[in-house]
């Protein structure tokens, strides 16, 4: 090691740092490793990027993807809101089709409800009313919840709620 020149040990560390364990509780991308041989002693400067909410939500929905899954005798019932809409589905994964859908956009629920700020716990809990009772037309009667990410809380709570109410089984 006595041989080697500054600028050799410091691209050891760092190669030894973006393979450590450490890496993957604060991931790095080549392009937020900044080096600055202004000065002769090497600065290394690590930017760490901050996740955002909606890189979080896709993670938790991703783990819970890995263990929640659709089946044709018990179809997954997806949940997605935004800001402006909220969307609900039923869907088969092992045939990858969606049997029964309901959102804020359908012609029905727009009508019914004011949603140019959002939609409220009200506007989740009709949704959840209209997915039920589609399904009980087709016959679907038990269903595996996916929360898409999102809390149990609030509009997701009120269209699980819902659903129940109205005779799907979860």
């Amino acid at each position: 090691m006595a041989s080697c020149s500054p600028m050799m040990m410091s691209l050891s560390f760092i190669q030894n740092a973006l393979s450590s364990p450490w890496r993957q509780q604060f991931p790095l991308r080549p392009s937020q490793l900044v080096v600055s041989q202004q000065s002769k002693p090497l600065n290394l400067r690590f930017h760490v990027m901050a996740r955002t909410r909606r890189e979080d939500r896709t993670a938790r929905h991703d783990r819970v993807r890995k263990k929640v899954e659709g089946t044709p005798e018990r179809p997954r019932l997806s949940v997605f809101r935004s800001n402006k809409h909220m969307y609900a589905q039923v869907i088969d994964d092992t045939n990858m089709h969606t049997l029964v859908a309901a959102s804020t956009m359908e012609k029905s629920i727009s009508l019914e409800f004011d949603c140019t700020s959002g939609p409220t716990i009200e506007v989740a809990k009709k949704i959840g009313e209209v997915v039920a009772k589609k399904c009980l037309e087709k016959g679907i009667t038990k269903v595996v919840f996916d929360r898409g990410g999102y809390p149990y809380h609030g509009r997701v709570e009120a269209l699980a709620v819902a659903a129940r109410e109205n005779g799907l089984g979860f």
